[in-house]
This record gives structure tokens, sequence and C-alpha cells, in this order.
């Protein structure tokens, strides 16, 4: 396993949706697993819990439920070796806080860190990735057994690429426009 710094890692990244057949192996998912647990979140509460599913029965299963109807672009997950639902533990008296002072959803914004951290982890280590937004909750939470007083805040596909590795171009705004210096 090579290591890439920080910054290579975020201009490889890219959203994947288009996966070889190579399983992932076990000591690798492990690996990206363990950026998850590594994620800061405020007041090291770690508001989560990641359902990492690879049995391929219950991912398809899971597939075939979660990306139906209206959200059946999404299919294309069927091909990743394996789809992460990142579920927040929202009922945790501290985010409730920090949500009624600040008016941001603390336990959200966490949740982005650590799958941005495992997102950045799949890429070095040669994976591909996409977030899933747009998914039946209800669904995902009857097939993997959550709660349902839990929030499945995102999932991410995750596999090896088909195709190039050659990331392309990514199309952004420039540094001019989306910062500025001790003013807006």
């Amino acid at each position: 396993v090579s290591i890439m710094d920080v910054m290579e890692a975020i201009r490889r990244r890219r959203s994947v949706r288009d996966y070889s057949s190579k399983p992932i192996p076990p000591e690798v998912l492990e690996a990206v697993t363990e950026s998850l647990r590594l994620a800061p979140s405020a007041c090291n509460i770690q508001p989560w819990k990641f359902v990492i599913v690879e049995e391929p029965e219950l991912k398809d299963r899971l597939v075939d439920e979660a990306f139906s109807g209206v959200h059946q672009f999404n299919q294309f997950a069927r091909g990743a070796g394996a789809i992460v639902a990142a579920v927040a533990e929202r009922d945790m008296m501290t985010n409730k806080l920090f949500a009624a002072l600040q008016g941001t959803q603390f336990y959200l914004l966490d949740i982005g860190i650590a799958c941005e951290h495992f997102v950045l982890e799949a890429t070095e280590l040669g994976l591909g990735t996409c977030w899933l937004g747009w998914f039946s909750e209800r669904k995902v939470k009857k097939l993997l057994g959550i709660p349902r007083a839990k929030k499945v805040a995102a999932m991410l596909a995750v596999g090896y690429p088909a195709g190039s590795d050659v990331p392309e171009e990514k199309k952004r705004k420039s540094i001019e426009e989306i910062s500025s210096f001790n003013k807006y």
C-alpha cells in the first residue's frame, strides 16, 4: 500500500458510479473503517454508528430496497463491493443542547467529517466511493435493523473503480469566488 499526501487524495477523489467486480479484502475494509473511528466530533461525542454491508446477498437486497422507485437512479451501487449506512445517534442530550443554542445540527457535521475521512482513506487505498443521499430511509432501517428513532444521514458506496484510475479535472469555482481574508 502506497501512501499519498492528503492533497493528492483530495485531488484524486471523485464520485465513482461504475465498479469492478474485484472484492474488497477484509483488511482494506477494516482500514477504511478505522478512518471513521478516528474522525473528530464536537466534544468527542462520536454521534454515529456505521453499518458496513459487504455480504453480497444482503447488499443486493439493500440496493433493491433503498434504491427503488424515485430512488432508482442510485441502482449503480449494486456494483460496489460494500455500502456503508451512516447512522446518526441524534438523541444525545449534548446534540440537542448544541442545536438549540447554536441552531446547527452538529451531529450532521460530525458524520460528514467522518464520511469524508472514509472517502479520503478509500481513495488512498485505491478504492472509489460515491456519497448517496437519496434513498428510502425507512426501508434501509427495516432491512438493517436500525431503530426507528435513529437517522440514516447518508450512505456511501465503496469499491474498486472500473476503468481508468486517472481522475478528470474537477470543475470548481476559482479560489477568489469561494474565499476571502478578514472580511466577507
